[in-house]
């Protein structure tokens, strides 16, 4: 293998500076009912403060959501002013992507010299998302509704179809079997638990205590709310949706928030933990499948990762992904070549759920963990996103 150059050179991720709430099921958890944007920002401040780092150190903000929240217009003066300082930054949603995406953006910003020290801070809540009307003078009606998750779930505005929709094509044309799908999901369950029976994701999760507007105690989010252990037998007695696709081969909608920094090289040493651990930006690459066939999208997008950096799949330590479909995992061993068995060793949001924004930030703090224990080397994180989008970006753990 030809070494990669890394693709943001004076761009760092201090190891440690980063932390997540666990992922509450829709309706499971008082985040149900809190601001999230609020949320976020309060979470963030507590969890640099448990990892040793003064928000004061951070010049700059990119935030990541995909669902409207009471005075989101403010965006990042909101949440800064929820983290106790005042910066400034920027707001950018790429549906499922968004994690990924702003955690590029801040590295991005870093090596253009513009800022110092970065804070990534996504989030979203999908219980009791908002509910629009628009004018909309050129239709019969003149005004359109919208329920903001539900409608977009459900309504591809290119294909006119479901994103359940795109698993099932996928599915048929890859010839996935369904006996396959249970069996990889039954075993993305067992990584998740051994990882949380192991202590793994206690240093992923943050528990964090919620307070109404009055201050008194609302409860406690420190659990994955929503996950349950599931057997070969309840999966295969599972109706199925769409081809190969059950309500229990697929992620489902939750709450959560999850942070981390970006940093110039030279600021690692103040903000890490463990300053010898040296976490690099090597590559990225998207692309968008055919119409309808959004699990596809996540290994063509790979596929030109690799390409680009004269790599192959042999040369990755760990590999993580958004599944919010087990038949992603499937088509993308089918595509590359891979074992499946060898991907998310630690979990992933087939399992832990799909808050939207800050899914991926969770997927690359585990991955980075997951690969710093390995002894670090090269980091792939991929997903796809609405309209067929698929993300792939390369880390290096040394």
């Amino acid at each position: 293998m030809t070494e990669a150059e890394p693709m943001f050179p004076g761009a760092r991720i201090p190891y440690g500076t980063w932390g997540s709430s666990a992922f509450p099921a829709w309706q499971t958890s008082p985040l149900a009912e809190v601001n999230i944007g609020q949320f976020a920002g309060e979470a963030t401040n507590r969890i640099l403060g448990l990892r040793g780092v003064p928000v004061s150190r951070l010049d700059y903000l990119v935030l990541g959501s995909t669902i409207p929240w009471h005075r989101k217009f403010w965006t990042a003066p909101l949440i800064s002013l929820c983290m106790d300082i005042r910066i400034p930054g920027y707001h950018v949603e790429q549906a499922c992507a968004t994690g990924l995406q702003a955690t590029l953006l801040a590295g991005a910003e870093v090596q253009g010299g513009a800022h110092d020290v970065v804070g990534v801070v996504t989030f979203d809540r999908t219980s009791d998302s908002p509910v629009g009307v628009f004018p909309e003078r050129r239709g019969y009606r003149r005004t359109e509704t919208i329920s903001d998750v539900w409608d977009n779930f459900g309504c591809d505005p290119a294909t006119g179809r479901s994103m359940i929709a795109t698993a099932g094509n996928t599915a048929r044309k890859h010839r996935i079997d369904r006996r396959e799908v249970e069996e990889l999901t039954i075993h993305r369950y067992d990584q998740y638990f051994a990882a949380r029976d192991s202590g793994f994701l206690d240093r992923v999760l943050v528990p964090l205590n919620l307070l109404n507007i009055q201050g008194r105690p609302m409860g406690r989010v420190d659990k994955d709310l929503g996950v349950r252990h599931l057997t070969l037998d309840s999966l295969r007695a599972m109706r199925e949706l769409d081809t190969c696709v059950t309500s229990g081969t697929q992620t489902h909608t939750s709450d959560g928030m999850a942070c981390l920094l970006v940093c110039r090289p030279e600021k690692v040493k103040e903000l890490s933990s463990r300053p010898e651990i040296d976490i690099t930006f090597v590559g990225k690459a998207e692309v968008r499948a055919d119409p309808g066939y959004m699990p596809e999208a996540p290994a063509l997008a790979t596929q030109e990762l690799l390409r680009r950096l004269n790599m192959t799949m042999d040369d990755m330590v760990v590999v993580k992904n958004h599944n919010p479909f087990a038949i992603n995992d499937a088509v993308f061993a089918r595509m590359l070549d891979y074992d499946w068995h060898k991907m998310n060793n630690t979990g992933c949001s087939l399992v832990w759920g799909h808050p939207q924004g800050p899914t991926l930030t969770r997927l690359i703090i585990e991955a980075l963990e997951e690969a710093v224990d390995l002894g670090g080397g090269h980091v792939l994180v991929f997903g796809c996103a609405a309209g067929d989008v698929g993300i792939a970006s390369l880390f290096k753990v040394a």
